[in-house]
């Protein structure tokens, strides 16, 4: 039964990190990184650490529960793991959403999965590390299945079409994008294991442990909001955006709450954005 809940609950993660993406589109009087570090903020600070608050131990400040581990290495591969999502978007814009998505996730579970239990000590070619090795092996081959037919779709294509499609269509940069994202994302797993004496402190404390692993992931999701938002306030001051955060209307709004809910409630808090759909 906990099988079938925890798959439950990465369905619909994986329904709510796709759907966050369409009001992006719709949002028309912010520039992307006006729109990206306020997501940001409540995807990454505010409802992670509500969360938080649901894994500590009664009586103990976060804090506390965070002394019980070294808690500066999650959040460095928190930084890390912004990189990757700040790459991801990148990969959106030279491939598209579906293509660069597949390749980008499909890179970051491999990835993801795989690398953590290398640096473990895993020997991957007996009992369950083979099984581990295989699942990601099935994992690699879909994803050159989807490189392959997204080439296949390329040469089938005139320049015109594909600048119709993707503005800055770009396979070859696109492809290598998407696999630093992944490789990148894949710190969020990362940072995890970093936080482990965290968790296993808040557990010792009677913590539930569906919500014991809460105070860990808002380290690594604090790492990645510094990195992102130290990138949306370069592009602020850059592109002289910084007016633009009182400047919304109220459809605005809606499609902002929208994403940031979707975000926040449902994804996997991979922070992959929309960098080529910026508003007009």
């Amino acid at each position: 039964m906990e099988i079938l809940i925890g798959l439950l609950i990465i369905a619909i993660g994986s329904l709510g990190q796709s759907s966050s993406y369409v009001p992006i589109k719709k949002v028309r009087n912010w520039s992307w990184e006006c729109f990206w570090l306020v997501q940001g903020i409540f995807a990454w600070i505010i409802f992670p650490l509500i969360g938080a608050y649901m894994g500590k131990p009664h009586g103990m400040g976060l804090f506390e529960l965070f002394s019980y581990g070294k808690f500066y290495m999650p959040l460095i591969f928190g930084i890390l793991w912004g990189v990757g999502g700040l790459t991801f978007g990148l990969s959106m814009r030279y491939l598209g959403v579906a293509l660069g998505q597949s390749i980008a996730l499909g890179t970051c579970s491999a990835f993801g999965t795989l690398l953590p239990a290398l640096f473990a000590g895993t020997n991957i070619f007996r009992g369950d590390g083979l099984i581990l090795l295989l699942g990601v092996c099935i994992t690699i081959a879909g994803i050159s299945i989807i490189g392959y037919a997204g080439s296949l779709r390329s040469k089938n294509m005139t320049e015109e079409q594909k600048r119709e499609a993707i503005k800055d269509y770009a396979l070859t940069k696109g492809l290598l994008v998407a696999l630093l994202a992944g490789v990148m994302s894949s710190c969020f797993a990362f940072g995890l294991e970093a936080g482990a004496d965290i968790k296993q402190a808040a557990l010792f404390a009677d913590v539930d442990p569906l919500f014991a692993g809460l105070p860990v992931i808002l380290l690594v999701t604090f790492g990645g909001f510094l990195t992102n938002a130290a990138y949306c306030l370069m592009q602020n001051y850059k592109n002289r955006t910084f007016a633009q955060y009182c400047n919304v209307s109220g459809k605005d709004f809606i499609n902002i709450s929208s994403s940031v809910h979707s975000q926040a409630f449902f994804g996997t808090l991979n922070f992959s954005d929309l960098k080529s759909e910026r508003a007009s």
